[in-house]
């Protein structure tokens, strides 16, 4: 049943080339991740198959069996949802990046749990522009002291900004969202912040990463135009 796998990456490498060369970038400075949540592990290899390395997931525990499935094959894995603290421990130790850091203190938890397992692990700072109060994230008032903190980190390194932005029907709608995010970051270095720290931004999903990468977007978290509806049990 997935079979048509390789070519909806096809298209959507293609549509992210098209939407990168449109505003003059190269279309290798977007990272697709392909959100397996809810997914077998048979689609997951049947997009590796296809050349896909970046995989993400909302839950540590599929993420966990997933990895296990699949470790026969050199994938990269994305933890992009919400990450509770007393789950922090699990995917510090195995992910190779978190997009969900909200505040200093999940923050400091992920640094001392992969400098206790012996490894890096790359974080990003969900920020929550809307203040939605279904949605999690760090208010903008907040970022520059997660920011902070994270210069004391060792084994967590910041690499970017994540966002979810408010639910519309208009890809077109989410440009401002996409807007705010990259003007946030490019304030950030503006103010001292050195720019390595803040050159990802992870933002656009199945129905607007076009207009994400329009706006900037290094890292676009497909799932639906990938691997089909989601298969919720």
């Amino acid at each position: 049943m997935y079979e048509d796998i390789p070519q909806r990456l096809a298209r959507i490498r293609d549509r992210i080339a098209e939407a990168a060369g449109r505003v003059g970038r190269k279309p290798e400075e977007v990272r697709l991740i392909a959100v397996s949540k809810t997914h077998p592990v048979e689609a997951v290899r049947a997009a590796a198959d296809a050349g896909q390395i970046d995989f993400g997931e909302n839950k540590v525990q599929e993420a966990l069996q997933k990895m296990a499935l699949s470790a026969d094959s050199r994938l990269r894995w994305h933890l992009i949802g919400h990450l509770q603290s007393n789950k922090a421990r699990k995917a510090a130790a195995t992910v190779g990046a978190i997009h969900a850091i909200d505040s200093v203190d999940l923050l400091k938890r992920v640094d001392q749990a992969a400098g206790e397992a012996g490894r890096t692990v790359d974080v990003l700072i969900q920020v929550d522009l809307a203040l939605e109060e279904t949605k999690h994230g760090a208010g903008v008032a907040d970022v520059p002291g997660i920011v902070d903190a994270a210069g004391a980190c060792t084994a967590a390194r910041l690499i970017g900004l994540m966002l979810l932005p408010p639910i519309a029907a208009n890809p077109e709608d989410a440009r401002p969202w996409f807007a705010r995010l990259r003007g946030l970051r490019d304030e950030l270095v503006d103010s001292g912040v050195p720019a390595d720290r803040l050159r990802e931004l992870s933002m656009g999903m199945s129905h607007d990463f076009d207009v994400a990468v329009a706006e900037g977007a290094t890292m676009v978290r497909v799932g639906t135009a990938i691997f089909g509806e989601r298969q919720y049990r």
